[in-house]
């Protein structure tokens, strides 16, 4: 039964990957996750116009307890519609960030808040509490499933660098 179900997770991923290369920016995502950026974008189109303004986001900020937002960083989220922000824009740059990762120096600079001493290593068993107990927390079993990608010496040290550039670039295993 459990391998019947591994075949059939390889089978999902394979097909959102096929999917991602489609143009069309709603096969991106299941039907469940359009519905989740519909009510996100609603929330955020304020004046309920289907665009996404500088009001907009000043007035989401402001619900969010945020009273002085910052007139450029609201500009600069904005430019990166590159035009009017409808709900397709807006899905299509969920699509851009969820498709691919942060970028490798951005992870490299987060891991290292973990490694004070600038060793280049954080402990697996460190890292593992941190997965299985802060923010979007993993299970054991995901934790398993990343480290066995994740280069770990004899100490249990993890060499985040390598780590983050599997992230960012897969892994060469996985792959083949």
């Amino acid at each position: 039964m459990a391998s019947r179900k591994a075949v059939a997770t390889r089978g999902k991923a394979a097909a959102k990957r096929a999917q991602r290369g489609s143009s069309n920016v709603f096969s991106m995502f299941e039907q469940s996750q359009i519905q989740e950026f519909k009510e996100a974008f609603s929330c955020i189109d304020q004046n309920r116009d289907g665009i996404i303004s500088k009001s907009d986001l000043k007035e989401t900020y402001m619900q969010l307890g945020k009273m002085n937002a910052n007139e450029e960083e609201l500009e600069e989220m904005l430019k990166e519609g590159k035009g009017p922000i409808n709900f397709t824009v807006f899905l299509s740059l969920f699509g851009e960030k969820l498709n691919g990762t942060d970028p490798e120096d951005s992870i490299v600079s987060a891991f290292k808040l973990l490694d004070p001493n600038g060793t280049g290593n954080v402990h697996k068993d460190e890292l593992k509490l941190l997965l299985m107990t802060q923010a979007d927390k993993f299970t054991a079993d995901e934790v398993e499933q990343m480290f066995a990608v994740t280069p770990i010496d004899v100490a249990g040290n993890i060499d985040y660098k390598s780590l983050c550039y599997i992230i960012t670039h897969g892994d060469e295993k996985e792959e083949a």
